[in-house]
């Protein structure tokens, strides 16, 4: 079963720079895997992009300092990633958004997951230090 898994999210400005290399990890930005990231829940990087993807325009995977400022008024950390997994990579999802809702600048909308033969993505959902998957019409 093959999954298309978009993550969309601002970082604050503080993340911590051992959460900011394993995000870089996971979208392919750096070669190493960061000290002290569990393997047994990070066992490889999530959003490797591949240039045979299935998904029209292909896999993307990106992470900037944004020109959007955070509560502390500097800018805060931009991460894009689009890519086309299989349902092995479920659980690691699970790890990564686990890994970046604590530091979440805005809430609200941060990507989805959806089936690539399903119309309707399931979507994740920052609160409060907390990530959640909801239904499309429930992502408010």
């Amino acid at each position: 079963e093959h999954y298309e898994i978009v993550l969309s999210c601002f970082l604050r400005s503080d993340t911590p720079e051992a959460e900011l290399a394993a995000c870089r990890w996971h979208l392919g930005l750096d070669s190493d895997c960061p000290e002290g990231l569990d393997e047994e829940e990070h066992p490889w990087p999530l959003f490797l992009t591949y240039p045979g993807s299935e998904l029209p325009g292909g896999d993307m995977a990106t992470m900037r300092r944004s020109e959007r400022v955070d509560e502390l008024g500097r800018p805060m950390w931009e991460v894009f990633a689009r890519n086309y997994s299989v349902d092995d990579n479920l659980p690691l999802l699970d790890a990564v958004l686990a890994l970046v809702a604590p530091h979440i600048a805005v809430p609200g909308y941060g990507g989805y997951l959806r089936h690539e033969h399903d119309t309707e993505p399931t979507v994740f959902v920052f609160r409060d230090a907390h990530y959640a998957q909801v239904p499309l019409g429930q992502a408010r």
